[in-house]
């Protein structure tokens, strides 16, 4: 799933290029994005008492992103059990590459407790099967 966005002002450091932080912020725009695409958007998640923290994160940083680029986060699911979920993330501008990295997740209830999201929420588990095929 692709999702675009323009690099705001408030993104970028006082090199002018997007301070590193940021990236981890456009995963998760991609992520996000890529789950209500599925059908399914956090809102409905939360609403049904599941969340999904990061428990694991990585980038790799190949050229600099800057003011007002208009750049597209492409998001994959690349591995969903029924506890966990990985998602791997290419951030480009146009065909160039400029930060690729991927992101690890638990499924959790309320309580922080760990959730077998094959039964909490089988469409769900359904949909994230789907979208890694």
């Amino acid at each position: 799933m692709q999702h675009t966005l323009r690099v705001r002002y408030q993104e970028t450091d006082q090199m002018g290029v997007v301070y590193h932080a940021n990236y981890l912020n456009w995963f998760e725009v991609g992520r996000t994005e890529l789950i209500r695409e599925l059908g399914m958007p956090y809102q409905t998640l939360e609403a049904r008492g599941l969340l999904l923290p990061v428990i694991e994160a990585d980038l790799k940083f190949r050229s600099p992103s800057r003011y007002d680029d208009l750049v597209t986060i492409d998001t994959k699911v690349i591995d969903a059990t029924n506890l966990r979920i990985r998602f791997a993330y290419e951030i480009k501008r146009g065909e160039e590459l400029l930060v690729s990295g991927g992101t690890h997740h638990v499924w959790l209830n309320r309580d922080w407790k760990p959730v077998r999201i094959d039964r909490e929420a089988p469409d769900l588990y359904a949909l994230l099967a789907k979208a890694r095929d």
